[in-house]
């Protein structure tokens, strides 16, 4: 993945034909730290208004990778955490404010406006809900419905079907499926199980 966004802003597109001969005979770890230092190099000789590759059409910029793999690498830190067992270690909390953002508006309402056809099954009978997420210091109100997935920030002034809130990391966590089985601490998820089981799907068929 770092090398792959390495290519996608030398090259100001993403490389179609991936991964490149030769990655699979290296030392996994040794891999790892060459691609993370790679990319570091990269984003300190860019600026983050510098055009970069990008399939978010809203923002194909730098900027844009420095966010999204600072996500990415904290959610697959977790995943590493998880399937090792080990205690999943503390999130920033404007780390994980600035996921959960991302999460609902670049990948899942972009997702739906930009690729409809896949939430076809989703949403196409949706009776149309609303949500809330909360966390410390930010809200989203969100609305779905036949062919819809709307974000807003703020909190709502009316009753939401469903009301997902804890702390920043918890709220983080649920939101990115990873709670190996048991909630994150702090979590609350309330409201009709149909509705949490619709914004579910619709974050699943997002992010795969």
């Amino acid at each position: 993945m770092y090398l792959h966004k390495i290519a996608a802003m030398r090259e100001g597109a993403e490389p179609e034909q991936w991964p490149p001969k030769g990655l699979d005979e290296e030392e996994p770890i040794a891999l790892l730290d060459r691609a993370y230092q790679g990319l570091l190099a990269e984003f300190a000789a860019r600026r983050p208004e510098d055009p970069a590759g990008s399939w978010y059409a809203p923002d194909r910029s730098v900027g844009f990778w420095i966010r999204r793999m600072a996500q990415e690498t904290v959610i697959h830190r977790i995943d590493a955490e998880l399937g090792t067992g080990q205690r999943v270690a503390p999130v920033p909390a404007d780390l994980a404010v600035d996921g959960i953002d991302e999460l609902l508006k670049v990948f899942v309402a972009y997702g739906v406006e930009e690729w409809g056809d896949y939430f076809t099954g989703i949403l196409a009978d949706s009776p149309g809900r609303g949500y809330e997420v909360r966390t410390e210091g930010a809200a989203w109100r969100l609305r779905t419905g036949p062919g819809v997935f709307t974000v807003e920030d703020g909190a709502g002034d009316g009753p939401a079907d469903t009301v997902v809130s804890g702390p920043p990391a918890a709220v983080l966590r649920w939101v990115w499926n990873r709670q190996d089985g048991d909630p994150a601490p702090g979590l609350t998820v309330e409201g009709d199980p149909d509705a949490v089981a619709e914004l579910k799907r619709c974050i699943v068929t997002a992010t795969q």
